[in-house]
């Protein structure tokens, strides 16, 4: 009810406040990072990109492209080998190449088809960095951080680098993707085929006259960090619980070979309206979030005093920070199976999904902060889990410990090692 209080019904008296702007300064004015007139005026440009359907065909294509073309093989590959392989690495690599296609055009390849041509990007690095930054700067005192940023010493010297390093390399995108637009209205004909820009559609639904680099680079790295590092982690967990419930996993498999035909193709889906058909895929991946949610705490700032549902008073300027990983682990919330993975708990007696209200199953915030890209990550998440559970089992290593790392991310802290088998069928 503290949570409900805080992210909806006094809504307009918590912010993201200075402390949280200072900590992820990284994003700029992004929506992720920003508060008032900037966060609203860039949920409206994007809450109108995000409600076309060309927007979601082009995901879904991309996606299908980059398992067709990478994961699969790669995954195939590893098969045939015999090689351990870190499970969350490559979905890392899988989701940042995806996301860099989607919004901006570019594929910085990361994944590889093949076990043997695994190698560092600068880009990818860099954005690690700035994520072991940020939680730095939440564990250390304010005075300190700022003072090594200026003497750019320790954490706060990688910091600068891994910063200067993006913002490189997405003006470089910006400035590429621009220039080849132009050129392409100047040379199309009536034949050429429209392609989605994301980058272009942002400037139409901004009404810009002029190309606002700073807007767009914030925008984007914004998008890069929310469509990267959370399919990525929700996906690791996702398959490390399947993996050790056999019985769920023949559960999943059971629905896709009773609503799909197998002989379609490797990973199944053609259209993304198939998808509401998994109803026990969707109530399996909604009990992963639950359990392990993609961002395990929030901090909100209290601009006027006021008085929480628990009859907690609240001074002004307070931080407040609550535990979306512990509350999810509350008998008062989920009951005394709260720490068992039933998928079950999300289907109603007439199989269907069952909507349990936001504030308390965060794993998309909460209104009117509730992400706008959650339905495009269910899909992207329901695509790969079809396509990877369809052709192959996944078998953890023995004595592999998988535990959460403390992060702003919910990573797993040892990765996920694990065994690929063809699966016969």
């Amino acid at each position: 009810m503290n949570v409900h209080h805080i992210t909806s019904k006094n809504f307009v008296n918590y912010d993201k406040g200075s402390e949280f702007h200072e900590i992820f300064e990284v994003l700029g004015n992004g929506i992720l990072n920003s508060d008032y007139d900037i966060w609203k005026r860039q949920r409206d440009i994007l809450q109108s990109l995000f409600k076309q359907n060309i927007l979601e065909n082009f995901v879904t294509k991309s996606i299908h492209k980059k398992l067709e073309g990478s994961l699969l093989p790669l995954l195939n590959d590893v098969s045939e080998s015999k090689t351990i392989v870190d499970l969350e690495d490559i979905f890392q690599r899988f989701t940042f190449d995806n996301i860099c296609t989607i919004m901006l055009a570019f594929d910085p390849k990361c994944l590889p088809n093949k076990f043997t041509e695994f190698q560092e990007v600068a880009f990818e690095k860099a954005f690690n960095k700035m994520e072991d930054a940020i939680l730095y700067r939440h564990f250390v005192p304010r005075s300190l951080w700022k003072l090594q940023k200026w003497l750019r010493i320790g954490s706060e010297k990688h910091s600068i680098v891994s910063q200067q390093i993006i913002d490189k390399f997405l003006h470089e995108c910006i400035s590429t993707k621009f220039d080849e637009e132009q050129s392409r209205v100047i040379n199309c004909t009536q034949e050429d085929e429209p392609n989605f820009n994301m980058l272009k559609a942002l400037v139409e639904k901004s009404g810009m006259e002029q190309i606002d680099y700073k807007f767009l680079r914030d925008t984007a790295i914004n998008l890069l960090t929310a469509g990267r590092d959370t399919i990525s982690a929700g996906l690791s967990w996702f398959f490390w619980l399947v993996s050790t419930h056999p019985k769920v996993e023949i559960k999943i498999l059971e629905e896709i070979r009773a609503n799909f035909n197998a002989n379609e193709e490797n990973w199944l889906i053609s259209e993304v309206k198939n998808l509401n058909k998994l109803v026990y895929l969707h109530g399996a991946i909604c009990e992963a979030l639950r359990l392990f949610p993609l961002v395990p705490f929030e901090h909100k700032c209290a601009i006027k005093s006021d008085i929480l549902p628990s009859g907690d008073y609240i001074g002004p300027n307070t931080m407040i920070y609550y535990s979306l990983y512990s509350m999810r682990r509350m008998e008062q919330i989920w009951d005394k199976d709260c720490l068992e993975f039933k998928p079950e708990r999300w289907i109603s007696e007439k199989r269907s999904n069952i909507q349990i209200p936001s504030y308390k199953f965060i794993a998309f915030n909460a209104c009117p902060r509730s992400c706008l890209g959650k339905n495009l990550s269910f899909i992207q998440m329901k695509i790969v889990a079809i396509a990877l559970l369809w052709n192959f089992y996944f078998k953890v290593v023995e004595g592999h410990s998988v535990c959460p790392n403390v992060s702003v991310i919910l990573h797993m802290k040892h990765g996920l090692k694990v065994h690929v088998t063809k699966r016969s069928r």
